[in-house]
């Protein structure tokens, strides 16, 4: 199988080259890279890698990247943190597009097994009201009621998939990622995602000498962080199992935005002053991955603990601030 053409669709992003150095330490000899940014912009490139610079939304350009495929990862959106996908909905919309298209290409070129990466925010809203959120099961997906734009993108897609496997037998496998984060991410420019924006702002104040940091909302909104090297061993480990329904790939480890902050200025050695700003996005007040479906098909659950992998983080994020600075 390691011989096999890989297709890393959104490889030019966080977790797609995570995705592709993890296909390359494994041994893969045959993976090719595809995203729309140009190569400086990549977030990290491979040598021995096919690295193409194609717009996915497109069909023709689909059908290009697939082109003697034997596995394709979906990773391709146009997404970002809660800062991006509250304000930018129909950007985030058009996404269907990309994945639309890949399946079609998919099917077209007979791809033995396809990967979507789908999203927590496809999850009932009136489910996440509470901070004191009971953990969402796959079931709470339905009825629908996803997060604004992004949600629903990302719900649609999943039923595709669905009728692809099952209208014309192509083998397609959907994951449903609970916040992402890790060294070599975005960490600024509004794309960022809580874990990073939280380091970047206590690592700033730092270098500064200004100890105040700015919290979105009360700070009492409640998330799990799923740490990038469980992200890309759940999703190969799902791609390759029999499991055909979409699956929680998350952690279990609920936490405070307030209680994020502990940790950073706890790793950072540092007591900051916190002003709250209630007026920018949020999100739901409440989400978490109830992991019992993912243990009982596969015997595993993402195993990072929060603290270990925000370390991690804050070095990676310091190191480039520093740097710059």
């Amino acid at each position: 199988m390691k011989n096999e053409k890989v297709v890393v669709c959104g490889g030019g992003g966080f977790i797609g080259g995570h995705l592709v150095a993890d296909l390359l330490r494994q041994g893969y000899t045959n993976v090719r890279s595809v995203d729309h940014k140009s190569f400086d912009h990549w977030y990290q490139t491979h040598p021995g890698v096919e690295n193409i610079v194609l717009d996915l939304s497109l069909i023709d350009a689909c059908e290009k990247a697939l082109e003697g495929a034997s596995v394709v990862y979906n990773l391709a959106a146009d997404m970002g943190g809660m800062g991006f996908i509250e304000n930018n909905k129909a950007l985030c919309m058009l996404t269907v597009l990309i994945n639309t298209h890949l399946l079609m290409a998919a099917k077209k070129h007979g791809i033995k097994r396809y990967f979507y990466a789908s999203s927590a925010c496809v999850y009932n809203g009136d489910k996440q009201r509470d901070p004191n959120v009971t953990a969402l099961k796959e079931e709470d997906a339905y009825p629908a009621m996803a997060e604004d734009g992004y949600g629903w993108e990302k719900l649609f897609s999943e039923r595709m998939c669905r009728h692809f496997r099952e209208d014309f037998g192509l083998t397609t496998r959907v994951a449903r990622y609970h916040n992402v984060y890790g060294p070599i991410g975005t960490y600024e420019g509004g794309r960022e995602k809580a874990p990073a924006a939280v380091c970047r702002k206590v690592i700033s104040a730092k270098l500064s000498g200004k100890h105040e940091i700015e919290i979105w909302g009360a700070g009492t909104q409640t998330r799990s962080f799923m740490y990038i090297d469980d992200c890309v061993k759940g999703s190969q480990m799902l791609t390759h199992s029999d499991v055909i329904e979409p699956l929680n790939v998350g952690s279990s480890e609920l936490v405070s935005i307030n209680q994020l902050v502990d940790i950073v200025e706890d790793i950072a050695g540092i007591k900051l002053k916190r002003n709250y700003n209630l007026n920018a996005p949020k999100g739901v007040n409440g989400r978490n991955s109830d992991n019992t479906l993912i243990k009982s098909l596969m015997g595993w659950e993402p195993q990072i603990k929060l603290r270990d992998g925000m370390e991690r983080t804050y070095r990676w994020i310091y190191d480039q601030m520093a740097n710059k600075k």
